[in-house]
């Protein structure tokens, strides 16, 4: 009794307390596409592979919320010098929009605030799709990850406070009739191809407004971002049965988000020069992004910009990244 009394005034462990055996990290260098679970944040979905592949640096691609499944771009190591260009590319969704139901929050999880009836047809329906595709202004819906004096907006919503925003310009590229029956009118099933920064759910909203009958939205996949698909993403419960070395075979190789960009080939001394940062003259026509890659056209050295005949790197591998790079025989193709 007084051994368990000084073990817990000393903040002793006993010795038959179960330890947690952390794994070593390591330097990993790749993306993976993930195609993320309902029920996870995008940064738990991140440590959850993060600590599978015991990388040592990470990062993810775009938040998707909680509600929403699909496509999730994870950086490891080089790649995540590149992250930003999937953050700032084009998205593609699947969203599920219940008509004849207004929420709190715009979405599934939100409180029913206003039903009315659905009476639409297929034709009204169109129109409604087409008066929402080009550019437009979008209210960020406060059930929003969007930051305001360091917090996210769905913070001062669940404490039942309403913040200003100011409208942003999206682009709206298309949007197609995917489901949807006279039989069950308020079951509609869409795919949207949009810029960043585009609020699906605000979508569903403004939506249901047109139709007369308030909407919600019900459920939401990300398809696409940028040049990567869904197509060729893993779920998380697959990779949980991958042994380490499938894990490293899933991995894409830094450059794969870059891939809708031109490509530029550089000769041996020419490459070094330009992973040391030095401008190069380049027989190539000027261009805001390219990728760069050394004499043997596999290797990725980085991405710069060409002005006035001019190579200026952007953003850089250094020779360990550039000797760490995965074989592209070893890794999966994306869908074209």
């Amino acid at each position: 009794m007084l051994d368990a009394q000084a073990n817990a005034a000393t903040g002793a462990r006993r010795t038959d307390a179960p330890t947690r055996v952390r794994l070593p990290r390591r330097p990993v260098h790749g993306v993976l596409l993930l195609d993320k679970p309902i029920g996870w944040t995008s940064n738990d979905a991140l440590q959850k592979v993060k600590n599978l592949l015991r990388a040592e640096k990470a990062g993810h691609t775009g938040t998707l919320d909680p509600l929403a499944t699909g496509l999730l771009p994870l950086c490891f190591g080089a790649a995540t010098k590149f992250s930003q260009v999937s953050l700032e590319a084009d998205k593609a969704y699947r969203a599920t929009v219940r008509l004849g139901q207004r929420t709190e929050g715009g979405d599934r999880e939100g409180a029913v605030i206003e039903e009315r009836p659905v009476q639409v047809d297929r034709a009204l329906i169109e129109a409604a799709c087409a008066r929402l595709t080009g550019k437009l202004m979008q209210m960020p819906p406060m059930h929003s990850a969007l930051k305001h004096q360091g917090k996210a907006l769905y913070e001062y919503a669940r404490a039942g406070i309403t913040v200003e925003r100011a409208p942003r310009e999206v682009t709206l590229h298309s949007i197609d009739i995917v489901e949807w029956q006279a039989v069950t009118p308020e079951h509609l099933v869409i795919d949207v191809s949009c810029s960043k920064g585009t609020y699906i759910r605000t979508l569903a909203e403004d939506l249901g407004e047109l139709l007369g009958c308030g909407a919600h939205l019900a459920a939401l996949q990300r398809t696409g971002s940028g040049p990567a698909q869904l197509a060729d993403a893993i779920s998380l419960e697959a990779l949980l049965a991958c042994t380490e070395a499938q894990r490293e075979a899933r991995l894409l190789p830094p450059d794969v988000l870059l891939r809708h960009w031109p490509a530029l080939h550089l000769q041996a001394d020419d490459a070094g020069r330009f992973l040391s940062g030095m401008r190069r003259r380049v027989d190539h026509p000027d261009a805001n992004d390219v990728r760069v890659y050394g004499p043997h056209g596999q290797t990725f050295l980085g991405s710069a910009h060409i002005t006035a005949g001019e190579l200026i790197a952007d953003r850089l591998l250094s020779p360990l990244e550039v000797q760490a790079q995965l074989p592209v025989a070893a890794t999966p193709t994306l869908t074209p």
